[in-house]
């Protein structure tokens, strides 16, 4: 016999929240449920594997277009690896690309903190450097 969740029981077990649960309905990451007589949603074992892969990819920061087409690319028989692995390597780019840009923001931030004496208000040039 097939486990069946509640919407509160998918999220503990997820550690998702009911609303993202619901959001992910509405746009289709998650399929379609069915209601039990007192029109409570009720979930079976692949709503809660699809939310755990779900959950997965936005832990590693992949956006829900992203997932959308990994999810397609789960589900479809005629689909390459390589096409997994190029959006994979698309999202490492654009990782790697923040931490750069990240690292110069922290470079800048740190120039201007560092022209400041924070025993004198009147040193400090921060909201100059920001002018």
């Amino acid at each position: 016999m097939e486990a069946i969740y509640s919407i509160g029981q998918l999220a503990k077990l997820t550690q998702c929240k009911v609303p993202t649960i619901r959001y992910y309905e509405t746009i289709s990451l998650l399929p379609e449920t069915y209601r039990s007589v007192g029109n409570q949603r009720r979930y079976n074992e692949k709503h809660l594997q699809r939310l755990k892969f779900i959950r997965n990819s936005r832990l590693l920061g992949f956006n829900l277009d992203e997932i959308k087409q990994l999810i397609h690319l789960q589900e479809c028989n005629d689909h390459s690896s390589r096409q997994a692995h190029s959006i994979a390597q698309k999202h490492l780019e654009d990782v790697q690309n923040k931490i750069e840009q990240l690292n110069l923001l922290a470079h800048e931030l740190s120039s201007i903190v560092d022209c400041c004496h924070p025993e004198d208000n009147y040193e400090c040039r921060v909201l100059e450097a920001l002018s």
